[in-house]
């Protein structure tokens, strides 16, 4: 084809790889001074992304790495809308409250229509917002009653990195509970322990990221219930819900850890975890409309009327609160609990599986009552084995696979264990190739024995996320 013939341009006809553009390297530290040809500049950056990985193959992740094409298509539809203006884009606020409302009810709020929740970018913000509001309500009682509020605190388990910030950056306390011998999550009697008048409240994880299990969340609510009795101390509850908010109700809609719970004031979840939206997609729920301070609360107006609005970020998108509405009309309860009963049918056949290998303790099988899809192990005590859980990530990574091993936190800094995570799309037969895999590298390791075993020293990332 020449010049002229047909619709295309010559240049569009070229070679990518043989233009004058692409014969040098990308610029990487200084702002480039002339434009470039689109396809020229989406085709480098799309080869850099490479490098990236398969995401699929990401087993450290709570975070969605399949969706839907309709998904893909309504985020393509919303990619200019900031959620944040409500005037703007009304209906997407609109989008939002429905979601709220149906996660009060898939939570048992006692009035679903009029409590009060928002999306975030993610659990970390939801987690914060639940946290301020724990703060407020804390410090207005004191100061009703006429007592300090200088030494707020907030008692928890192993958690997740946003509990951390939020203590730094908002001045409270952190009480976080150490694991001791075999209790690695937190329980009743350590909260017991740590209670008093300035605790703002207590955070009970549903899926904790070290081992994945469900931390006990109606256990604690009855000792704070019993010590209130005997004290009159009254201690709220939030769930940091994160990855079990999506997964109790649909597997184990008998557990009691919500809003069933009075004492639970407020949960956070994250929807682009087993929400099944993509990146960028969280929420935080009260139980009731005054669980959460009126000051903390801004009213946006938009067609005449005024939108309570609580959050830490501003301008986002609002593609994702699009898709989370899509996906609960999609799946509905029933479909949530295909998908997920699905992954932890995986997450139990990894776990039989790997124990099978000889070397491994399972600690978390992916009992759907007990934890969420995922299993965690350790290598047995006395096993007499010359690689460590790291040098099985490390070498694991060669065939794209990333299993993350990593030590517990304080005082279990000693034990090392591993984690398999089963998201939606990990299906079986990647799993069995995951075990073919595993098989290969400990052949491996037999016949080549290491002589200085990798450790958390060696740069070996845990992603908590």
């Amino acid at each position: 084809m020449n010049k002229k013939s047909g619709s295309a341009n010559y240049s569009e006809l070229d070679d990518v790889y043989g233009s004058l553009e692409l014969s040098k390297t990308l610029p990487k530290s200084q702002f480039p001074t002339e434009e470039r040809d689109p396809r020229n500049v989406f085709s480098a950056i799309r080869d850099e992304l490479m490098l990236d990985g398969n995401s699929r193959q990401n087993l450290a992740t709570f975070c969605q790495t399949w969706v839907d094409d309709e998904i893909r298509e309504l985020m393509d539809l919303s990619i200019d809308k900031n959620m944040i203006d409500k005037d703007e884009y009304p209906q997407t606020a609109e989008l939002e409250s429905r979601c709220v409302r149906m996660l009060a009810d898939l939570w048992h709020s006692p009035d679903p229509e009029n409590t009060l929740g928002c999306s975030t970018i993610g659990s970390s913000e939801a987690a914060m917002l639940g946290g301020l509001a724990l703060k407020w309500q804390w410090r207005k009682k004191r100061a009703a009653q006429g007592k300090s509020t200088d030494k707020p605190n907030l008692i928890c388990g192993p958690v997740q990195i946003c509990w951390h910030k939020f203590a730094r950056y908002f001045d409270v306390e952190l009480r976080e509970v150490p694991l001791e011998g075999d209790r690695l999550i937190l329980n009743a009697e350590e909260v017991l322990k740590r209670a008093d008048e300035n605790t703002i409240g207590v955070v009970p994880t549903l899926g904790v990221t070290f081992t994945c299990q469900y931390e006990p969340v109606k256990e604690i609510s009855d000792a704070l219930d019993q010590l209130q009795k005997d004290t009159g101390l009254d201690i709220p509850i939030h769930v940091d819900g994160a990855s079990g908010g999506f997964l109790a109700p649909f597997c184990a809609p008998e557990l009691e850890w919500d809003f069933r719970l009075p004492r639970v004031k407020s949960v956070n979840s994250s929807g682009h975890k087993f929400g099944l939206a993509p990146l960028g997609a969280g929420w935080v729920v009260w139980r009731e409309a005054k669980d959460l301070p009126e000051e903390l609360i801004f009213n946006v107006n938009y067609l005449g009327g005024n939108m309570p609005t609580f959050a830490l970020n501003f301008s986002r998108p609002g593609g994702q609160i699009v898709a989370q509405y899509y996906n609960f009309l999609r799946l509905g309860r029933n479909g949530y609990a295909k998908i997920h009963n699905a992954c932890y049918a995986t997450a139990q056949y990894l776990s039989r599986e790997i124990e099978k290998l000889g070397p491994f303790e399972i600690l978390f099988d992916g009992d759907s009552k007990s934890g969420i899809p995922a299993l965690a192990w350790k290598i047995k005590e006395g096993a007499k084995v010359s690689y460590s859980l790291y040098d099985i990530a490390d070498k694991l990574r060669s065939r794209g696979w990333q299993v993350p091993a990593y030590s517990m936190p304080a005082n279990r800094e000693d034990m090392v264990i591993q984690r398999i995570l089963v998201r939606h799309g990990v299906s079986l037969d990647l799993a069995s190739l995951l075990v073919d895999d595993f098989k290969r590298t400990l052949e491996y390791f037999e016949t080549h024995p290491v002589s200085v075993p990798l450790s958390d020293k060696d740069g070996t990332s845990f992603n908590h996320s």
